[in-house]
């Protein structure tokens, strides 16, 4: 291994580990406590060191909701995939959303609710237009005379507001099921 490939290697970790370390710290504590002098501090590195890789908290903030579109695609595909017919494979992608959003608050509200740099529609990163293919997928048999890229943006909406709602603690715990089934007979009515 040369010196420079172990720099861009070394490098490389380091950008990882201050992305890494954003996410744990927003978990645990919320997003108001990821500053960059605190994620100097808890990763040993200066903050121009930070600022070498980052140019400041919505850089940070735009790397893991990039990841956090990367995790979502990969969940989405399996639930997809995975189903027996589109109308399983359509509900199995609504449950995924809705758990992918449970279980991860902090990338959930990097990739949807702070102020990133990411850009939806066509100039979207790849992640994003993966997870958002993936919706696409599973909406596309039932999208009937609806263009297909409005259809999966209303269907996208529509599982963001469930799960905003959701995590908020607005809706029904117990109701969850049903919503869903509710979401499945809107979208799947007449066409299955």
């Amino acid at each position: 291994m040369t010196i420079q490939n172990r720099k861009e290697r070394e490098r490389a970790e380091r950008h990882q580990r201050i992305i890494d370390t954003a996410r744990e710290l927003a978990e645990a504590q919320g997003w108001e406590a990821v500053t960059v002098r605190r994620l100097a501090e808890r990763i040993e590195y200066s903050q121009p060191v930070l600022y070498s890789h980052f140019t400041g908290k919505v850089a940070i903030v735009s790397a893991v909701a990039e990841q956090g579109f990367a995790d979502l695609g990969a969940t989405l595909h399996e639930a997809r995939t995975g189903a027996s017919n589109p109308a399983a494979a359509l509900a199995a992608v609504a449950r995924a959303y809705l758990d992918f959003a449970t279980a991860n608050p902090a990338r959930y509200d990097a990739m949807f609710v702070l102020t990133t740099e990411l850009k939806f529609g066509p100039e979207a990163p790849k992640a994003l237009k993966d997870s958002f293919g993936e919706i696409e997928a599973a909406y596309e048999p039932f999208a009937g005379a609806n263009d297909l890229q409005a259809g999966t943006e209303v269907a996208w909406a529509a599982l963001h507001g469930v799960a905003t709602l959701d995590r908020g603690g607005r809706l029904r715990p117990d109701l969850r099921e049903q919503r869903i089934e509710v979401l499945m007979s809107q979208w799947t009515a007449g066409l299955e």
